[in-house]
């Protein structure tokens, strides 16, 4: 049975604050072997120091950037250092302090990786943490969070190759696993409740140890069918063929 709720009693986190310890102390005696726990980045980013000032956000926007895909008006999608693609190089206003603005971890999958070997050892039990951030999607309105860096558990959930309940071979199969708990977290955690962390229980057949992180969920360049706007691959084409003629 899958079971999936918001911890309470984290408090408001600044830099330099110990987020394992904090976080431990918010669960001590709920967690269970083989329990996920769903940690906003926006809390990572704050005890890292990852804060900046207001003023300069679109600067940040684009340190932040190694590849414009499409912008209108205001509104930059970039693929930031990490390879996500998204508004804004995951540069984010929202639950900050006044007058600053939030840069994403510089390593969300180390991030992770620290906070579940601080937890593992406190606790003496196996355990999978993913960092969660909120991302719009190609083709669809809304927003949902999205796993960005993950330790202890497989995000990519590689079925390729079994069969399916009728017997045939799956071929293309593999469930993000990464993004539908991060969403699935969030539906408990929500944007303004001030509750940070989920845990989510009954997915420890993900649980493993030498999974990779959440780069795994990056499409790779070359198989990626979409990667401009449509006015910037028109405008590519046009000048392609404009330096051919």
């Amino acid at each position: 049975m899958l079971a999936v709720w918001a911890v309470e009693g984290i408090p408001e986190i600044v830099i330099g604050d110990d987020l394992g310890a904090i976080i431990g102390d918010a669960v001590d005696g709920t967690l269970e072997n083989g329990d996920i726990l769903a940690i906003t980045s926006k809390i990572v980013s704050k005890a890292e120091g990852r804060t900046v000032r207001a003023d300069d956000r679109e600067q940040a926007i684009t340190d932040e950037t190694v590849r414009v895909v499409a912008t209108r008006g205001m509104t930059r999608i970039v693929e930031n250092r990490l390879g996500i693609v998204g508004a804004a190089a995951g540069v984010d206003a929202s639950n900050t302090p006044q007058g600053t603005v939030l840069l994403l971890p510089l390593d969300p999958d180390a991030s992770a990786a620290a906070l579940r070997t601080t937890l593992e050892a406190r606790f003496g039990i196996r355990l999978g943490v993913i960092l969660t951030d909120t991302l719009g999607r190609a083709w669809r309105e809304g927003q949902t969070d999205v796993a960005i860096g993950g330790s202890g558990v497989r995000l990519l959930d590689d079925l390729r190759g079994s069969l399916d309940t009728q017997g045939r071979r799956l071929d293309v199969t593999a469930p993000a696993a990464g993004d539908e708990i991060a969403s699935a977290a969030d539906l408990v955690k929500g944007k303004s409740d001030g509750l940070p962390v989920a845990v989510v229980r009954g997915l420890g057949h993900l649980l493993d140890r030498d999974a990779p992180g959440a780069r795994v969920l990056i499409r790779p360049s070359a198989n990626d069918m979409f990667r401009l706007g449509t006015d910037e691959a028109w405008r590519e084409g046009y000048q392609a063929g404009r330096a051919d003629g």
